[in-house]
């Protein structure tokens, strides 16, 4: 038998800007693997015995560090949790202090998420072990872009072709810059839907198609993925009402009419029921593929710590 040919070989998961089709399939066939033995009564690996990860997270997070979390702990590594509120970064600390005083205990990997756009890209710039981008500002979130579109291959049986609308708040969502970067990576077709006062300039440039009608942007459409409105990231009178938005923006079943007929419904979380999509949306078993994201979210990040883990240990593999 041939040597298998590895695709992945970066140092570093700081966006999906910049990568390949095959590095993508090869996360993503990494992380299918994962997926049934996460659904079995033995959950544990020693692939990575004796390594240590720190989730080093800035901003609130239950989702995306608990995943990370679970998926370090069933790999065997070993799993420290930075609480920053109460940690020396309240007290002065720099974030290139708070690197270099965590790189001193060797980890082989951080996951990082941070307010600022650009900060974990400095950040892994600091350390000797691999970084993972868990969210940085404006920017990326790569790990939900690839749970995401492991989401919609296991459902749809592809990615390539398909017709996907992003819909809400565009502007403040690093998981649509994730998600539009990768979608068209990988050959489907993305629409953006969204009030004009929350798409971002240059999106079009991105290879998107942008409405400002939800129910002629979804014609045609195989996935729906709808987003948080981002209330926190917002200065200034980015929405009218809430109330108003969901009359206009928000998924229910008779905007949903305009999609395909088995079109499937998506949602990073956490959720606002009654602003973004109605409840009865949402829960519909046949529709919604809002469980299987937060599920597939530990496979996918199964594949990213052992990937990355793995190319620590191959001498003159490692880019950004």
């Amino acid at each position: 038998m041939g040597v298998k040919i590895q695709y992945f070989t970066r140092k570093h998961l700081l966006g999906i800007a910049g990568l390949e089709p095959p590095e993508i399939s090869e996360l993503l066939d990494l992380a299918d693997t994962y997926v049934e033995s996460n659904r079995s009564p033995n959950k544990k690996f020693d692939k990575l015995r004796g390594r240590t990860v720190i989730n080093l997270f800035f901003e609130n997070s239950t989702r995306t560090r608990t995943s990370f979390e679970l998926a370090a702990k069933r790999l065997g590594a070993d799993t420290i949790n930075m609480s920053v509120s109460t940690s020396s970064i309240k007290k002065g600390e720099t974030l290139i202090d708070t690197a270099m005083t965590l790189n001193a205990m060797h980890p082989d990997l951080m996951v990082v998420r941070h307010g600022d756009s650009g900060a974990v890209q400095l950040l892994s710039e600091k350390v000797n072990g691999a970084v993972i981008n868990a969210g940085d500002g404006y920017h990326e979130h790569p790990t939900q872009a690839l749970l995401d579109a492991l989401t919609i291959r296991r459902s749809k049986g592809r990615l390539g072709g398909l017709k996907v609308a992003i819909c809400g708040d565009i502007q403040h969502s690093r998981v649509a810059r994730s998600n539009i970067h990768l979608l068209n990576i990988m050959g489907a077709h993305v629409r953006l839907i969204a009030p004009r006062t929350l798409i971002p300039s240059g999106v079009r440039e991105m290879g998107t198609e942008v409405f400002h009608d939800m129910r002629e942007g979804l014609k045609g459409c195989d996935i729906v993925m709808m987003l948080r409105i981002q209330q926190e990231r917002m200065q200034g009178n980015y929405l009218p009402s809430v109330r108003e938005f969901f009359h206009f923006y928000g998924l229910d079943y008779e905007k949903l009419s305009n999609a395909k007929p088995d079109a499937l419904i998506m949602h990073p979380g956490p959720m606002n029921r009654g602003v973004e999509i109605d409840s009865t949306v949402a829960d519909d078993l046949d529709r919604s593929l809002i469980r299987q994201q937060v599920e597939l979210g530990v496979a996918v990040r199964m594949a990213c710590l052992e990937k990355l883990i793995g190319n620590l240990d191959q001498p003159g593999q490692g880019g950004a």
